[in-house]
């Protein structure tokens, strides 16, 4: 009754940033309509829409991009602009949080922000051609995230044994 069709791709520019694109396609295998709306043919793109996040080597975002090729209600490009205000923001620990506070509710599209939601993950993997862990003596950001990125876990030992078992540093209550 409905397709769902989302991907993402990542590349490393020649600038040395990085550029992660999402799109999101939505269809049906038959015409139906939205009263007032519209009518769409078996197989029209309800929604087509993609977003690319450009972000540095800090994950940092540094240009954002948003183009709607179908929507199915005029208002729904006005969810567009904003999206400018992830420049600045990082993509990691709290991203959800941070979609929501710039982009949540009326102030956003909910399909931008499912794109959003996982482009995170996607920038990670984009990324993550090298598991050598930061200059700066961290963990990388991915450990402690899932169960087989567990401090404690097998795989850790395996590949990062320099944080099997790792503890933050305790925070200074002075």
């Amino acid at each position: 009754m409905h397709t769902r069709r989302v991907e993402y791709r990542g590349f490393q520019r020649e600038d040395g940033l990085w550029d992660i694109e999402g799109e999101l396609h939505d269809s049906k295998p038959h015409a139906f309509e939205i009263e007032g709306e519209g009518v769409w043919a078996p197989n029209e793109a309800i929604h087509h829409m993609a977003i690319r996040v450009t972000v540095d080597d800090g994950m940092v975002i540094r240009d954002i991009a948003v183009v709607m090729d179908a929507h199915p209600h005029d208002p729904c490009p006005q969810a567009m602009p904003p999206m400018q205000g992830l420049i600045g923001e990082t993509l990691g620990s709290g991203w959800r949080q941070t979609i929501q506070r710039h982009l949540g509710g009326v102030q956003g599209c909910t399909h931008l922000r499912e794109l959003l939601f996982n482009l995170a993950t996607a920038a990670f993997q984009t990324r993550s051609a090298s598991f050598a862990p930061p200059a700066d003596g961290r963990p990388p950001m991915h450990l402690g995230q899932c169960l087989a990125w567990d401090f404690n876990g097998p795989v850790v030992e395996k590949v990062y044994p320099v944080f099997f078992r790792w503890l933050p540093p305790a925070k200074n209550k002075g």
